[in-house]
């Protein structure tokens, strides 16, 4: 899945050390391998790992909330959070995602949830002025950032950002203290960006300046940035995108459900800017993101929405080397998606097919790095139960009255 609207017939994959090792027809893949274990999948489709750029996972439990605005005080903790991130990660793998990226104010518990489920991470570590429970002030947060990062970069399903809150929340000496870090360590930088009204007119009444200018001249337009939402921009701002080589992670059922309306994905795309798909964090929405494949694809074409789920989001969390495509040498991040059901036959053109009549029902199977995280719909390593029990105690707590 390397050209456009690439398809390969009767082929198989070959995966040895949780690499890939071959794609070629099955037929010549008998002659020429003797593998340890076979698994047939006829009538499916065999994709790349979906990548949830933007995912909130430990936010994810505030969905029983039920509305209650004072919720939030009472679950404001690492537990909570940890047991958000699994629930989010069943919810993710039994849709095909392989890869999430999120940002919490507990971010070592996502790092735990994940490496503990053998589910591939990018955790972006919070950056900000103010003090919140991840750390008092900004020193404190690029301190408790730089160690979490040193213990986890020997991990291979593991990597880290920095990702501050927003363009208003931190001071010019900040951002300029981000900037020489994360060049200093090649590091990435996630940030909403230019999401609402409210956000723009707020930067422009503090700083004289729409948010994407203010982050331009503080040196924060590049490559390395990896920006959310983009839902709010003129035209100039678009050529300024394609400029300076940043890339956009996009949430349209997010952002349609918060009021902020669609960002301009089309012109995103003509301008060849690296688009990545993320859930984003509105309640009660989930955290697959077969929905915003189909608004991206209505918009675009279908192989540019499962691009953006795929190769895109790969390349906009600075993973591309590793995953996002079917290639020899990569890990083996993968998702079989059956398309023998009602809501595919009969099947003349499966990519758009998929993207815009499938959703989580038709996943049948995920890897990980070779490793099986789902067979035939079922997990086969996170305890459901346990993860749905936990959820409905959170649900509970977080509606008692008083």
């Amino acid at each position: 899945m390397t050209a456009r609207n690439a398809l390969l017939e009767d082929h198989s994959l070959l995966v040895r050390d949780g690499r890939i090792l071959d794609i070629l027809p099955t037929k010549l893949a008998v002659e020429r391998y003797s593998a340890a274990a076979v698994l047939q999948r006829n009538s499916h489709l065999l994709l790349p790992g979906m990548i949830n750029a933007q995912s909130a996972a430990g936010a994810l439990l505030l969905r029983g909330a039920n509305g209650n605005g004072a919720a939030l005080e009472r679950t404001a903790t690492a537990e909570f959070a940890r047991d958000g991130t699994l629930a989010a990660i069943a919810e993710m793998l039994k849709s095909g995602i392989t890869c999430f990226c999120d940002r919490s104010y507990f971010p070592e518990e996502t790092v735990r949830a994940a490496n503990e489920q053998g589910m591939r991470a990018m955790v972006a570590m919070p950056f900000t002025d103010s003090p919140t429970a991840w750390a008092q002030d900004a020193a404190q947060c690029l301190t408790r950032a730089l160690r979490l990062r040193d213990e986890y970069k020997a991990e291979p399903l593991i990597s880290t950002a920095f990702a501050p809150l927003s363009a208003n929340d931190l001071s010019d000496a900040s951002f300029a203290r981000l900037v020489t870090l994360a060049d200093e360590l090649d590091a990435g930088i996630m940030i909403d960006l230019h999401q609402s009204s409210l956000e723009i007119e707020t930067c422009v009444a503090a700083h004289g300046m729409r948010p994407i200018e203010r982050l331009w001249k503080l040196g924060l337009l590049t490559p390395a940035l990896n920006a959310a939402h983009m839902v709010h921009l003129t035209a100039a701002e678009l050529g300024m995108l394609q400029r300076t080589g940043i890339s956009a992670t996009l949430c349209p059922q997010a952002d349609l459900r918060l009021g902020h309306g669609l960002p301009p994905v089309a012109a995103l795309s003509a301008a060849g800017v690296r688009l990545g798909i993320g859930s984003g964090s509105a309640v009660p929405l989930g955290r697959d993101i077969w929905g915003d494949m189909k608004i991206i694809g209505l918009l675009t074409a279908a192989w540019d929405a499962l691009h953006a789920a795929t190769q895109g989001g790969a390349a906009v969390l600075g993973l591309d080397n590793d995953i996002g495509t079917l290639q020899a040498g990569k890990w083996a991040d993968l998702c079989c998606a059956d398309l023998s059901g009602p809501g595919s036959q009969p099947l003349s053109d499966p990519l758009a097919q998929a993207v815009f009549g499938g959703g989580r029902d038709i996943v049948s199977d995920v890897w990980v790095a070779g490793r099986q995280l789902l067979s035939g719909g079922e997990l086969t390593r996170l305890d459901w139960p346990e993860v749905a029990a936990r959820s409905a105690a959170w649900a509970a707590r977080m509606n008692l009255r008083g």
